[in-house]
């Protein structure tokens, strides 16, 4: 684990402060591994899944069939 000192506004030290009582944590340390987990998972680019890039490796290796219209689809499903 590392520790730091750093420098926040009150704004930050509030809203620290407020997603450690929201979600019952002990210590603004855990408030900012949350804020910093949850910044990951919705701005980072995710890692992608073994078995979701198998499944894409055989939809690569698929036929296809190009339709001009929408019409020509549902003819053809129907």
């Amino acid at each position: 684990m590392v520790q730091t000192v750093i420098n926040i506004d009150e704004h930050s030290n509030r809203i620290l402060n407020i997603v450690k009582a929201k979600h019952g944590l002990n210590d603004k340390s855990q408030a900012i591994n949350l804020v910093v987990r949850e910044y990951e998972e919705c701005h980072l680019e995710p890692e992608l899944r073994p078995e979701y890039i198998e499944k894409l490796s055989k939809i690569r290796k698929g036929k296809y069939t190009s339709f001009r219209s929408i019409d020509d689809l549902r003819k053809a499903t129907s």
